[in-house]
């Protein structure tokens, strides 16, 4: 049996990708794919953490009026993030159904129902073998969920980000809407930068090259791809 190239991974996953086929909110069946994909990898001994988007529920910095009465970034980001939580608490409840043992936390204190973010207690969650689900982004508005995944890899020192999309890789346009759009295989941080690839945010791209920290953008959709990416397979595109 193959082994596992990663020993320890955060998972990025959309809020989007959470909705599944509704108009917003949570597809629970897209909630027990994903945890029974998680469940795969962990039981091949590979520590994971998630961070999870808010999409789904709310794009605050998009809410936009009118009479252009656009609102405060920093109140919509703090709405985003709460946003998130609700999505780690659901990713939590289904996970903990599958016997698997987690650990929400927040970069935003609120102790009825996380816990704190501090890391030397993530990695430690971590070598117990629990899941961990950060949630909240980074506390601080003006920066996104990428960058959460990088930073939050970065801390608790990941061997890689799994970024799960809606498409099966990093394409030179919408793949969705142009049918010409070339699929990378394999890319550079600086062209990912140069070229303004939807991968992450700037800033995320910039973290992982500084350092050194190898990014695979992958398709959600079909299951078993996150084990797939495991165990190696060449699936969706490698940015290192």
């Amino acid at each position: 049996m193959k082994k596992p190239i990663y020993k320890r991974i955060v998972l990025k996953l959309s809020g989007e990708a959470l909705r599944g086929k509704e108009s917003h909110g949570i597809d629970q069946s897209v909630l027990i794919s994903i945890s029974s994909q998680i469940k795969e990898i962990r039981d091949l001994g590979v520590d994971v953490a998630v961070v999870l988007g808010g999409g789904n529920i709310i794009r605050g910095h998009e809410n936009t009026d009118a009479r252009g009465l656009d609102m405060d970034r920093s109140v919509a980001d703090y709405m985003g993030m709460l946003a998130t939580v609700i999505n780690g608490l659901a990713l939590q409840d289904v996970l903990e159904k599958m016997s698997l043992p987690t650990r929400v936390m927040t970069a935003i204190e609120m102790q009825r129902i996380a816990e704190p973010y501090i890391r030397r207690r993530a990695i430690r969650h971590l070598e117990k073998g629990r899941i961990v689900i950060f949630v909240a982004g980074t506390g601080n508005p003006y920066f996104t969920t990428d960058t959460t995944a990088a930073l939050r890899a970065m801390e608790i020192n990941a061997d890689a980000i799994l970024k799960a999309t809606m498409v099966d890789g990093v394409y030179s346009a919408d793949p969705l809407r142009f049918k010409d759009a070339k699929k990378f295989k394999k890319l550079k941080y600086i062209d990912v930068l140069k070229k303004g690839l939807k991968v992450m945010d700037a800033t995320a791209v910039s973290l992982c090259m500084d350092n050194k920290l190898p990014i695979v953008v992958f398709n959600l959709n079909k299951e078993g791809n996150i084990k797939r990416v495991i165990l190696g397979e060449k699936i969706g595109t490698l940015v290192q």
